[in-house]
């Protein structure tokens, strides 16, 4: 039997999670998360086949949870379902650790064959990053300028992008203001840019923020 936790912060998305999994006779959804520590408390309390994950929860900042996870449980395989498009986030979660990544668009069937996939020791990622994948680890794909930073500094960007101050920025991320001053002028300057409208700009084009 496939044990999986689902962690989400929405539990109208954990419920639905659970009805697609129910119908399965070899998946059993045997707990729930709401936010990165109950992920972590309820890792340390059972022991788990696959943890499907959304990628931002409530106490953890992008891909940090993610990170944390497989470096306390190197072996659990964790399968990154999220609102999240593939371009924004698929390649870091699987350079992170991430066994597999599917969207919430993704049809039902998908999620069931993920989990499977992903318990068995496989990767699971649609035939679109499977290529993006080959390209970088084959190091033809450039890249865009925001692939350029690091999961931090993306966090930070995608923020400040949003329209917060890097006082808020600071507040959120439980940082100095020096320290995400500094984050910033490095985003600024792998992105070849001058101000934060110029990046406010960037991720609204590329979809990158709302």
């Amino acid at each position: 039997m496939i044990k999986v936790l689902v962690a989400d912060d929405h539990a109208i998305v954990r419920r639905g999670l659970k009805q697609i999994l129910a119908d399965t006779q070899d998946i059993m959804v045997a707990g729930e998360a709401g936010t990165a520590a109950d992920v972590t408390r309820l890792l340390r309390e059972e022991r788990w086949t696959v943890v499907v994950l959304d990628i931002s929860l409530p106490g953890a900042t992008g891909l940090e949870l993610l990170a944390d996870v497989k470096r306390e449980w190197p072996d659990l395989p964790v399968l990154i379902l999220t609102a999240y498009p593939e371009d924004q986030y698929a390649v870091r979660a699987i350079r992170a650790g991430a066994s597999g990544f599917l969207t919430k668009e993704s049809a039902p069937e998908r999620l069931i064959e993920a989990v499977r996939k992903v318990a068995g020791g496989g990767r699971y990622v649609s035939a679109e990053l499977a290529e993006t994948l080959a390209s970088v680890l084959a190091g033809e794909a450039k890249g865009a300028p925001h692939e350029r930073l690091s999961d931090r500094e993306f966090e930070i960007f995608k923020m400040l992008s949003s329209g917060k101050t890097v006082s808020e920025v600071a507040v959120e991320l439980a940082l100095s203001v020096k320290t995400v001053s500094t984050h910033r002028a490095r985003i600024l300057k792998k992105m070849e840019m001058r101000t934060n409208a110029e990046l406010t700009h960037y991720a609204m084009r590329n979809r990158l923020v709302e």
